[in-house]
């Protein structure tokens, strides 16, 4: 079968970044497995009694919901019931982890976005480019540069991920009204002041709907990065797939479906309290 150049131009890209950029992708790796190996101990090392607790105190004080909070702890209470916790904790590491590297990454992008005529389209470009391309792709440069395990698998989260964050950061700061703007620059704010004071806030309903989705396409995507070593509840899924157990992946698609309600509801709740 004859290849297009296309092909070729990906793997010179590929050899390049792999000769002159190692050191980045070093500094990447180490700073994601910190970050990693200090999240996932520490939830792993936590009683599940301990941490229900803990998840109720906190939906309770972010949802002001005493329902809600009692069911989120019912929730883990059900995972920790069917034997998939520690399964679940490294999920929800790999989850946190992705969604606040997707963050750090999309909203600067959005706001870049926002601000820049010029870099507007270019983004807008890049974003389709990456919600368009399959899931799967995402876990072939993951794994040609960083091998396998969690921290390759969390890059390619990331990837998948930031996309809505950065549409709707970007979407957000559009929409604040141009009275707002102009109050702004007639009491003299700089260009940070504005942002961070006036455009920000206002902003913010739309970008937390983008972290939202973030965090949604971060579960999906983790259970795809276990096919690379991710582990978590993807690998009991994937475990299940290879022997046709039902009951197996019934019960791990459930748990992550369960840790997707959780975080939905907690992210909505902030969202509608800001």
């Amino acid at each position: 079968m004859t290849r297009s150049k296309v092909g070729e131009w990906a793997e010179v890209g590929v050899d390049y970044i792999q000769e002159y950029l190692s050191w980045l992708l070093l500094g990447i790796r180490d700073i994601l497995f910190w970050a990693l190996d200090t999240l996932g101990p520490f939830l792993r090392g936590l009683d599940p009694y301990v941490f229900m607790l803990l998840a109720i105190v906190v939906s309770l004080l972010i949802t002001k919901r005493i329902i809600l909070s009692l069911l989120i702890g019912v929730g883990f209470y059900f995972i920790n019931w069917m034997g998939y916790w520690t399964s679940a904790m490294v999920t929800l590491n790999m989850v946190l982890i992705a969604t606040l590297v997707a963050i750090l990454v999309a909203v600067p992008l959005g706001i870049w976005a926002a601000k820049s005529e010029k870099a507007n389209p270019a983004i807008k470009a890049l974003m389709d480019f990456m919600q368009t391309m399959p899931a799967f792709v995402y876990l072939i440069p993951a794994v040609i540069f960083f091998g396998l395990g969690v921290v390759p698998g969390t890059i390619a989260t990331v990837i998948f991920a930031l996309p809505p964050t950065v549409r709707l950061t970007n979407l957000g700061i559009r929409q604040v009204p141009t009275e707002m703007n102009e109050v702004a620059d007639c009491f003299g704010s700089s260009a940070w002041q504005k942002l961070s004071k006036v455009q920000m806030p206002i902003a913010m309903p739309s970008i937390m709907a983008g972290i939202n989705q973030t965090i949604m396409l971060s579960l999906s995507m983790v259970v795809i990065a276990a096919m690379i070593g991710g582990g978590g509840l993807g690998s009991d899924i994937i475990f299940s797939l290879s022997r046709i157990n039902v009951g197996m992946g019934f019960e791990a698609g459930l748990a992550v479906v369960i840790i997707a309600m959780i975080l939905d509801r907690l992210t909505q709740s902030f969202r509608t309290e800001n």
